[in-house]
């Protein structure tokens, strides 16, 4: 008996409308099939740059928003009488609904517009939700990024001037080691996705600090099983250990950051506020002549470790020189910070000594010029190839922002 003839690739479709999904902040491109004018199929754009064609289940479930029998129809309002939990509602116009709110927000204005506590999820418009409650008059306004992203997003720019996770992404052409803290498949997953498939065809070393071993952790070289909350601790033992056994780049540090500023010491007023010159200009040690001087100086030689009396009396130390009093304090060696994390002190240690390795060993001169801050040109650029990405796993704490800091600084 002959088999029946099957269509194997049956045409779903018969328009095909263009978009970008919403079910994470990758909005990855996608291709709505549409048959008699409704969504019956959605497909990865190949042509999209953010994911080129691939699509997770959550964004091809998408769909299923706009066609499921529980989405809401119109505006719901509690019948007189019920009480919450009741679940008894009727349907209301838009009219009506608009009408109410209205009220209600007319009368908690004139009273007292901080009121109103205004919060919304994941919006991405939240400059204009952010400039309506302040012509409100509310200062009580937050979105979904405030409790997810926007420690990560606040603790880079305060911290180095840019951030990673949404507002930024590793080398994936240039990594040769990865660090990935906190990261989950639920956000930006497709992208991440496709870098790390180009790391593994690089050959690239990927190690995930991560409490549980799922998706990125799994196909890692390295898996860290950390103490949820203790990444912070573990980024700064880390950096305990590159400056301890001197494992930085002292010339771009010296250079290309502020870390050789001088930071006052003494009365509150200034404590903590950058030396400078009497037309504003931060000062450095010049470790030529010892003296302080602006940091624009053609030929200073700043010094990074630099600590002076100015010309007022009061003491002065290099950012970095407070920074390694700080790091390198004992309650930051591997042993100590071993209990907290759940990572041995050996397994620190020689994390930080590959770090090391991959940034100093296999470092790459690239043929491109570049000028610096000070408008001196360089014929070239040195690549130290070691890469860190983070997300909400590290952030969503109550040490959340000072854990983005810190891994920033690392």
């Amino acid at each position: 008996m002959a088999e029946p003839a099957i269509d194997l690739c049956p045409k779903v479709s018969d328009e095909i409308r263009k978009t970008t999904c919403y079910m994470c902040a990758c909005r990855c491109g996608v291709d709505v099939h549409l048959r008699d004018g409704k969504v019956r199929y959605l497909q990865g754009n190949r042509e999209h740059p953010v994911n080129r064609g691939v699509l997770c289940a959550k964004g091809s479930a998408g769909m299923l928003h706009l066609l499921s029998p529980a989405r809401l129809r119109t505006p719901l309002l509690r019948r007189e009488g019920s009480a919450r939990g009741d679940n008894d509602f009727e349907e209301i116009s838009w009219e009506e609904a608009l009408s109410l709110a209205t009220s209600w927000m007319q009368e908690t204005r004139s009273l007292d517009p901080k009121r109103l506590a205004f919060f919304t999820g994941r919006d991405q418009s939240q400059s204009l939700t952010g400039w309506w409650a302040q012509q409100y008059g509310t200062i009580n306004h937050a979105a979904h990024g405030g409790f997810c992203s926007v420690n990560m997003a606040a603790g880079g720019i305060y911290t180095i001037g840019g951030s990673f996770w949404e507002f930024g992404s590793p080398d994936w052409e240039q990594a040769r080691m990865l660090l990935v803290f906190g990261v989950a498949e639920d956000h930006d997953s497709n992208p991440i996705k496709l870098g790390l498939a180009k790391l593994r065809r690089l050959g690239s070393q990927i190690v995930s600090i991560n409490p549980v071993r799922t998706g990125y952790s799994a196909i890692a070289d390295t898996w860290l099983g950390i103490t949820p909350g203790t990444d912070g601790l573990l980024a700064l033992s880390l950096a305990h250990e590159l400056l301890r056994t001197g494992s930085v780049d002292a010339e771009a540090l010296r250079h290309r950051t502020n870390a050789a500023w001088l930071v006052q010491e003494g009365s509150w007023q200034r404590s903590g506020l950058f030396a400078r010159s009497e037309d504003g200009k931060p000062l450095v040690v010049d470790a030529k002549t010892g003296n302080a001087v602006p940091f624009d100086s053609a030929d200073a030689a700043p010094a990074l470790g630099g600590e002076t009396t100015l010309a007022d009396g009061s003491r002065a130390k290099s950012v970095f020189a407070l920074l390694a009093e700080r790091v390198l304090d004992p309650q930051f060696a591997p042993e100590k910070v071993q209990g907290p994390t759940g990572i041995p002190a050996a397994t620190i240690r020689g994390l930080a000594r590959e770090m090391a390795r991959v940034a100093f060993e296999d470092a790459e001169i690239l043929d491109r010029p570049w000028v610096d801050w000070l408008g001196r040109r360089h014929p070239n650029t040195i690549v130290r190839p070691v890469a860190v990405h983070a997300m909400r796993g590290i952030s969503a704490h109550a040490n959340g922002f000072q854990t983005c800091r810190t891994l920033h600084l690392l």
